[in-house]
């Protein structure tokens, strides 16, 4: 796969040194790979084993302010020369766009950084099926109320991205990825739940066992069995950790420069202003070592850097690429493709677990799952579906199922009251649960 790589690096070099031949103004090119296996099976039977070996090229080039693009899946030199032909092409009939072209010269990334996410395995189709079988298996031995099954499925990938452009870029990294998940469906009386627990890391090592995964997506559906309805009204809301992160993404998308040159975000006048408690600050770390998020560079070869999002509640920074940033005459700030590792860091917070965050909640209602898109990033009004459990005095009492919370993000980001210590790493968002001082809750 490296020597490959390498291979690659020099394909998009001749690419872009094409393009040039051509006349266009300025170019990049983008390649991915990827091989793995995927294999899934249900109810003991194998269902699929998938192998995979994809790759994918991506150029744009402009002739002036004109930009064409196109892409292949064939890496033959000839079939790259037709691509970039086709874009060169293309160039010619588009509108001039001022704020189209590469990133600034000065924001490119020049060196190389390992950040250690390459980490293949070598497991066979065979090994790959046990463990997806013996996951499933576990959910059936947790508990007698787990009668069916969606199946267990396990996917390990590895591969590379090459990118170039006629800056002078040309850089390139390996990675891998190994997932394991599991669903399945319980049954009480008349009621049916079904519910799924995963796994993923950059190292095979470091998933959870088959046994593991099996036994939470059990446990997670035989909890839901015999849900209730609450009454409307208002109350304390917790999103438990797998789902916390979810509040950032709106938030995210709210920041992010897209949004914000189209004047459709309710953050729009927020930039040096409060929008989190004073508590919190929001630290993104692009250099997480095997982190799923890590990256030096962005899309667009911009360099990234660890920098606060948000210090002390008040955000100090959008989420900018190059043609977003050009709209609104300010820079890339190396977000070209999305974040890269958010870490929230708590002043004057004690450390909390998930039974201290129930503790915090008191009485009223924990969040486990989000239903629907109802979320309006023009104007922060946010309404979704939920399912959960009602809990009082810090203790859980019963699902609840069939009901819907409401707010704006706007004040809910204010008002988060604590951020628990049970973060779940499964993401580009590092969160613990979140407990909201209160939202409307709709139920019978």
């Amino acid at each position: 796969m490296l020597d490959e790589m390498k291979r690659v690096e020099s394909a998009v070099d001749n690419a872009l040194a094409y393009a040039k031949s051509l006349g266009a103004t300025s170019a990049e090119v983008s390649i991915s790979k990827t091989q793995g296996l995927q294999v899934s099976s249900r109810l003991g039977e194998v269902e699929t084993v998938e192998f995979n070996h994809d790759g994918a090229l991506g150029i744009a080039l402009w002739n002036g302010q004109r930009k064409g693009s196109a892409s292949t899946s064939d890496l033959s030199k000839a079939a790259i020369e037709q691509t970039v032909k086709a874009a060169f092409d293309i160039a010619k009939y588009t509108s001039e766009d001022p704020c189209s072209g590469l990133a600034d010269a000065s924001l490119m990334v020049q060196d190389k950084v390992d950040l250690d996410l390459y980490h293949p395995s070598n497991l066979t189709p065979e090994q790959a099926i046990d463990i997806t079988k013996r996951c499933e298996q576990a959910a059936f031995d947790t508990d007698s109320k787990i009668k069916n099954s969606d199946g267990a499925s396990f996917s390990s990938h590895h591969g590379f991205r090459v990118y170039g452009n006629s800056h002078g870029v040309l850089q390139s990294y390996p990675s891998s990825r190994h997932s394991l998940s599991c669903a399945v469906i319980g049954e009480s009386g008349s009621d049916m739940q079904r519910d799924y627990a995963y796994t993923v890391s950059r190292l095979m090592a470091q998933l959870d066992s088959p046994e593991k995964v099996g036994q939470d997506a059990a446990l997670e559906t035989v909890s839901r069995l015999d849900g209730k309805q609450l009454s409307t009204g208002k109350m304390p809301v917790m999103f438990r950790s797998d789902i916390a992160s979810g509040l950032f993404g709106h938030f995210i998308a709210a920041i992010s420069g897209g949004n914000l040159y189209r004047k459709s975000s309710y953050l729009l006048d927020a930039l040096n202003t409060q929008v989190f408690p004073e508590w919190l600050t929001i630290l993104e770390d692009p250099f997480i070592k095997q982190g799923l998020a890590s990256s030096y560079f962005d899309n667009e070869g911009v360099i990234t850097q660890t920098r606060n999002i948000v210090e002390q509640g008040v955000l100090q920074t959008w989420l900018m690429s190059s043609y977003a940033a050009r709209k609104m005459g300010l820079q890339s700030t190396g977000h070209a493709g999305g974040i890269h590792n958010w870490r929230l860091q708590k002043a004057n917070q004690s450390p909390a677990n998930f039974d201290a965050m129930l503790q915090a909640l008191g009485t009223g209602l924990l969040v486990t799952e989000l239903m629907g898109q109802g979320v309006n990033v023009v104007t922060g009004d946010y309404s979704r579906g939920a399912a959960g459990f009602w809990v009082e005095n810090g203790k859980i009492q019963y699902p609840v199922q069939e009901i819907t919370i409401a707010g704006n993000l706007k004040d809910m980001l204010q008002n988060i009251v604590a951020i628990g210590d049970d973060i779940d790493p499964r993401g580009s968002i590092y969160s613990g649960s979140i407990l909201l001082e209160e939202l409307q809750v709709a139920g019978a």
